[in-house]
């Protein structure tokens, strides 16, 4: 027996000691998809940090390097946090961040390994990693991305990993693969230059033991609905869509449980369980980044590019085509309608009924999430790009920079900043929350930060 199953066997003896079980609301200790429960970003019920020192280490837990890069987000189960990678092993990776229009992808044309690694989230140790493909990258991509953008998503048992081109794996908790699927080309770059290759984002879901995929794509784009044990289709529908970076989301509304996918041409609302499409809407951004949100019984959809920026409240009874006004009161199954103020790359968040939305140029804007009454709008920062999503819980919102710089805000209806900590690394990621730690990660490092006693 290797000594790294070894360790794999011990690790999933003591995450079954411990385990406290993946809860399905912003309580739950575990973060286990992109943005946690249902993409909300909150997780309630936890003391978490105002302030660190990444230098002297105040308030730092543990800090852990990983080798490549990647912009997947950690996920946490029980005592496993998640990080997926990819490295050149011999070459470095150039990471072009800031606010610029190049569309040009990256040259690289040397191969890649892809690797999922299981931390142990009491003190960063690397439990186990597991090579899933090696290869030259099938698409290149976006200067500011990675080949690891998308977040993995795990329900305790399982691992589901999207590689874009390279598949679609699933792992259990000891990383042993269980299945791999192939969807050949997966290309979501700029549909209007098709040669501006920017890769694969958009981030598998898993729901009540089916896993869901959003492949928008240039051409063929569709959703599949897959059987978490085995990889088995259960559905895949077509999607009149251009390429989009956007996750799908899951919520139910009584008894009809509607997956949501944000789209340019087709954002739509459909029974999880069949893939029947509920209600569809048009005239979004055109290149759609982020993930729908539910609160207050409303879906929030945002996308922006192209001379358009919807930001728009959807009803949950809404069913057919519907059509986004100039304005909001023109469309009933719309709660409210914001023309012009859609974030591109960052997903919204509803915290303490508030909804905050912040431009790549840090211009936060804050709405009544109820009514879509404009609160306030701030700058955060200047001269620097946002692409991570905030986070809040504890009464905080976290919204990270890309140069690192972590701004900690307090919820309510005017603008109050608490804290501005730095990281030290450029940060693309959007952060983790599990058990009062606030899970960061960095260009090469995963930082976990937590407030400590004085």
């Amino acid at each position: 027996m290797s000594f790294d199953h070894t360790r794999s066997v011990v690790f999933t003896l003591l995450i079954s000691v411990i385990s406290i079980g993946v809860a399905d609301d912003t309580s739950s200790p575990n973060w286990t998809q992109f943005r946690g429960h249902e993409a909300s970003g909150v997780a309630e019920g936890w003391t978490l940090p105002r302030s660190w020192n990444v230098e002297d280490g105040t308030n730092v837990l543990w800090r852990t390097k990983i080798p490549g890069m990647g912009h997947a987000c950690p996920v946490v189960s029980d005592a496993a946090v998640y990080i997926l990678t990819a490295d050149s092993r011999e070459r470095s990776q150039d990471l072009k961040v800031g606010l610029y229009g190049d569309i040009a992808p990256a040259k690289e044309d040397f191969p890649f390994t892809w690797t999922l690694y299981c931390l142990f989230a009491g003190d960063g140790r690397v439990c186990w990693k597991r090579d899933l493909h090696t290869g030259v990258p099938l698409i290149k991509r976006h200067t500011k991305a990675s080949h690891a953008n998308s977040t993995p998503a795990t329900d305790g048992n399982h691992v589901v990993v999207q590689l874009g081109s390279e598949g679609l794996y699933c792992l259990n908790r000891c990383g042993d693969l269980l299945w791999r699927k192939d969807f050949g080309v997966l290309d979501s770059g700029y549909f209007q230059v098709k040669q501006a290759q920017w890769g694969f984002a958009s981030s598998p879901i898993i729901w009540r033991g089916r896993v869901y995929v959003q492949c928008d794509v240039q051409d063929d784009s569709f959703i599949a609905c897959l059987d978490v044990r085995t990889g088995d289709e259960y559905w895949r529908i077509s999607r009149d869509d251009v390429p989009t970076w956007s996750t799908p989301t899951i919520h139910s509304f009584g008894k009809r449980n509607l997956l949501v996918a944000n789209g340019f041409k087709h954002a739509a609302g459909y029974d999880a369980l069949t893939g029947d499409e509920v209600w569809s809407m048009g005239e979004g951004g055109d290149i759609p980044v982020p993930t729908p949100i539910v609160a207050h019984n409303r879906i929030y959809l945002s996308s922006a590019h192209g001379g358009t920026a919807p930001l728009t409240a959807v009803q949950p009874s809404a069913q057919g085509r519907l059509n986004r006004p100039a304005e909001a009161g023109d469309d009933e199954m719309l709660s409210w309608h914001h023309a012009r103020e859609a974030t591109y790359m960052q997903t919204p968040i509803v915290y303490r009924g508030l909804l905050y939305a912040c431009r790549d140029s840090g211009v936060l804007t804050v709405f009544d999430a109820v009514t879509g009454e404009k609160k306030y709008r701030q700058r955060l920062g200047s001269g620097t790009g946002f692409t991570a999503s905030p986070v809040a819980g504890d009464g905080k919102l976290y919204f990270t920079s890309e140069q690192g710089d972590v701004y900690v805000l307090a919820a309510g209806p005017e603008y109050r900043l608490l804290a501005k900590n730095t990281m030290g690394e450029t940060c693309m990621a959007t952060p983790a929350l599990s058990r009062g730690r606030l899970l960061v990660r960095g260009r090469d490092t995963v930082f976990c930060l937590r407030e400590t006693a004085p």
